[in-house]
């Protein structure tokens, strides 16, 4: 079973294919997935010209353009100066860019959205900047959202066809979708490589795996504007320019903190203070601890990228390593430690009585499935290696998944096993229950199903 071509198959010639594209994501999100190369580098802006970016620069952090010492070229030249990011072209007039002077330098003008009154993009002296529009399927891909959030967890109408289906033939299904999905994650990472190269990849993806759902993108942020080329400058100030960039340092939070963490923290701030001139910015990172269990604290995940980033070479052998060596890197990260965090779950906590993992088995797996194996089975590996690693915990849209599929998780248990079946079934539930409006019951894919069945008993 060829799982694109299936894909190609339900959706060209059928009415819920026609795109209906969910409303924009904040203009930070959409920044962190430009600086990430998420969109590619060549365009075409709204002359007709080609557009490359060159270089994209580094994150502004103070007012003015979003991203400052890029370069593009268009018209058989290169032009350095500023990029500047809107969700919509008249964002330019709204906010002031054309009358403003830091924006004299800018380069590029990328919108997400055209439309509305005519606008234009010119500069205080009247120079007009070329503006590329990000087109909606390229956001939605880069975004890898589907129509809905979530689908109702009760039985669908692929139960019956699935359960017809001899297990081999559901098992190349599972083993489609999961290649599939694999092929989508590394194109992501090859796109941020090839801006910022392989090992800024790893990191943001590392820190990204480490933010969970809630902090994702504020670990992003973080790893974009704080570049690992900076912290291996000096390893031993990984820790201090981390938290400093992340916002969780100030001059008092010694004086505040128990006895025991003073020293620790007060070091932190000496450190971060004769650096803060070169990183710090005026823009916070959008940073969630409510509702989060102690040891998905952020502070947490900022100490263990640090951990991380102190002894990079050794870790990216590991991550890079072919075949990929799973045992050594969950013995490497479940031995991950610090003096300070093994015990603590923020700055200013009290210490556990127990000592807490800075990188548990849930996040290896994650980091695994997620990056390290799409990036392997890029290189060759054999998915026969990805499918001995098991699955970490079940979350509820595996379980929406196994349910809607099959009927219960008991029925999915099979399925249920490894990590490659979690991203199989994630991508189906993705691909066909989250794209399909009509709540399964207009979905085309049970029929393909049916008809594939009957192929294969024709066949055989």
């Amino acid at each position: 079973m060829d799982y694109r071509g299936l894909l190609n198959r339900v959706w060209e010639s059928h009415s819920l294919a026609e795109p209906v594209h969910s409303p924009l994501p904040s203009e930070l999100e959409l920044q962190a997935l430009w600086f990430a190369g998420a969109f590619g580098r060549d365009f075409r802006d709204t002359a007709g010209n080609t557009v490359r970016i060159v270089q994209f620069g580094e994150w502004n952090r103070t007012a003015g353009p979003d991203f400052l010492q890029t370069a593009i070229e268009t018209r058989g030249e290169v032009r350095e100066g500023a990029i500047e990011l809107d969700s919509r072209a008249s964002d330019w007039e709204v906010h002031g860019h054309g009358a403003d002077p830091a924006f004299e330098g800018t380069v590029l003008h990328v919108v997400f959205h055209a439309g509305g009154p005519e606008s234009f993009t010119r500069t205080r002296e009247h120079r007009e900047v070329p503006r590329v529009v990000i087109p909606a399927d390229l956001l939605e891909e880069a975004l890898m959202r589907p129509r809905r959030e979530t689908a109702i967890a009760r039985p669908g109408r692929c139960v019956h066809p699935l359960a017809g289906l001899p297990p081999v033939a559901v098992s190349a299904l599972i083993v489609e979708a999961a290649t599939y999905r694999a092929g989508l994650k590394a194109a992501r990472f090859l796109r941020t490589a090839d801006v910022h190269g392989p090992d800024a990849a790893l990191y943001q993806a590392v820190a990204e795996t480490l933010g969970y759902r809630a902090n994702a993108l504020g670990m992003r942020l973080l790893a974009q504007r704080l570049p690992l080329s900076a912290l291996r400058e000096s390893p031993e100030k990984a820790e201090a320019l981390l938290f400093g960039v992340a916002g969780f340092l100030s001059p008092d939070l010694h004086e505040k903190a128990p006895p025991d963490t003073r020293e620790h923290l007060r070091l932190l701030w000496d450190t971060w203070w004769k650096a803060r001139g070169r990183w710090e910015s005026t823009h916070a990172i959008p940073w969630k601890a409510a509702g989060q269990r102690p040891a998905n604290h952020p502070h947490r995940r900022v100490a263990a990228l640090a951990a991380l980033a102190r002894d990079w070479p050794k870790f990216r052998k590991l991550a890079t390593s072919r075949p990929l060596d799973i045992k050594g890197l969950f013995t490497y990260l479940a031995k991950l430690a610090d003096p300070f965090w093994t015990h603590r779950h923020t700055l200013s906590s009290a210490p556990s009585s127990q000592a807490v993992a800075l990188f548990g088995e849930a996040k290896a797996i994650e980091l695994l499935a997620n990056h390290l194996f799409p990036l392997a089975l890029h290189d060759g590996e054999p998915f026969t290696n990805y499918l001995k690693l098991s699955a970490g915990a079940r979350n509820e849209k595996v379980k929406r998944c196994a349910i809607r599929l099959f009927g219960s998780e008991d029925a999915a248990a099979p399925w249920l096993k490894k990590a490659a079946h979690h991203q199989a079934l994630l991508q189906i539930y993705r691909d066909f229950c989250l794209e399909d409006s009509s709540d399964c019951a207009d979905c085309p894919f049970p029929e393909q199903l049916r008809q594939w069945n009957r192929k294969k008993i024709t066949n055989d």
